[in-house]
């Protein structure tokens, strides 16, 4: 099974998390006639749904490059609004058209089938390859990456270096691949006033004026401006609600949500800090909550090295592009994989990532199959 049909097995399983929806099952069937041990997983957790897992090894020596993933995807939506079936994995046009054909079904098919021509074509080669693949990192990230790394741990398994299948490509195959991530903490505000008629506003308190006051404290300057190897962190208003239905009732409270991308220059501690200091500042007579979401995912960096240039040199050797050095987007596991080792990200172009008509070009796969057992031919010398 070649890269393409691998692709289109595991969109035709309808893994929305947290259901396996029988992709790792697939996946883990493809690595075991190949020889890899594989090891399926279902982790829980109190208050949270059972996740499948699985990892799979092939050899016992050192170096170990490790491929992560995930073959969870989000849901599709209003079906009738896509193109083909979102779980039909049709080709048409030189693309592969269904959810998680991009994110990230294509790079885990790729990597796969990289590493299984490798493993087929070289019996013999000094390290080993492993693959960390989740059902939940489109979901809330407890029962996936994060404990299967802590079961690997405990199992003994060391890894040297990690590539993990995101699509970090921007607009073209192997623009750029990713070095970091920015953190994500999420906050609630909620101000509390004092309900009344709006003929007589000294009889309330109307706490819409006061939240203005705090999030324009908020988003007035900047948090930073920027890193070496970070762009600026953003402060996001994402819903303001006083669930008020009456135009002549001053709303007895008023709330907002707002998310902050925040680069390596914060902490989750000292990042809520300054918010609290800003809203403290603004915040005159106003009484207001001010909650933080637990945070797990801080800002990292893997320090450019001689695997970042071994990634970069195999994108070049097969595009010809120099891939830029990012840490732009959203979060990724592999803020959970960088405790463990150095992680650089490259996968697919994301355009259609998590979009109707979600796709890959089939040129891009083939392409990015070869990248991938490129560097395995690298990183394992000859």
């Amino acid at each position: 099974m070649q890269a393409l049909e691998l692709c289109q097995a595991l969109i035709r399983c309808p893994s929305i998390t947290p259901n396996e929806g029988g992709a790792l099952a697939v996946l883990g069937e493809y690595l075991k006639r190949a020889g890899f041990s594989t090891h399926h997983l279902r982790f829980s957790q109190p208050g949270t749904a059972d996740v499948d897992n699985l990892y799979a090894r092939i050899g016992t020596e050192a170096p170990v490059l490790v491929f992560a993933g995930h073959t969870d995807v989000v849901p599709p939506g209003d079906a009738s609004s896509w193109r083909f079936d979102p779980f039909s994995g049709e080709t048409a046009d030189g693309m592969i058209w269904g959810r998680g054909a991009s994110d990230m079904k294509g790079a885990v098919a790729a990597c796969a089938a990289a590493a299984v021509h490798f493993v087929e074509t070289r019996r013999k080669f000094k390290g080993s390859i492993a693959f960390l693949i989740t059902g939940d990192e489109e979901g809330p990230a407890i029962n996936g990456t994060a404990r299967l790394l802590a079961w690997a741990k405990e199992r003994g398994e060391i890894f040297d270096h990690c590539l993990l299948g995101e699509p970090t490509s921007a607009e073209q195959l192997g623009d750029q691949i990713k070095i970091g991530r920015r953190g994500s903490l999420n906050a609630e505000l909620v101000v509390r006033g004092k309900q009344g008629h709006v003929a007589h506003p000294q009889r309330a308190d109307n706490p819409i004026p006061h939240l203005l006051r705090l999030l324009d404290a908020l988003t007035a300057s900047p948090l930073d401006q920027g890193s070496a190897h970070f762009q600026r962190s953003n402060l996001e208003i994402t819903s303001v609600d006083v669930g008020n239905p009456a135009t002549n009732v001053i709303p007895a409270q008023a709330r907002a949500w707002f998310n902050v991308r925040f680069n390596d220059l914060w902490t989750p501690s000292t990042l809520a800090a300054e918010i609290e200091r800003r809203c403290a500042g603004a915040a005159a007579a106003a009484r207001y909550d001010l909650t933080f979401e637990p945070c797990n995912a801080a800002a990292f960096i893997s320090t450019p090295d001689k695997f970042t240039e071994l990634v970069s040199a195999a994108i070049e050797a097969r595009t010809g592009r120099k891939p830029a050095l990012s840490t732009s987007g959203g979060t990724s596991d592999a803020r959970f994989i960088r405790a463990y080792c150095p992680v650089v990200e490259f996968g697919p172009v994301g355009a259609t990532m998590h979009m109707v008509d979600e796709h890959i070009a089939i040129a891009d796969l083939e392409a990015l199959t070869d990248i991938y057992r490129d560097v395995f031919e690298r990183y394992f010398g000859s």
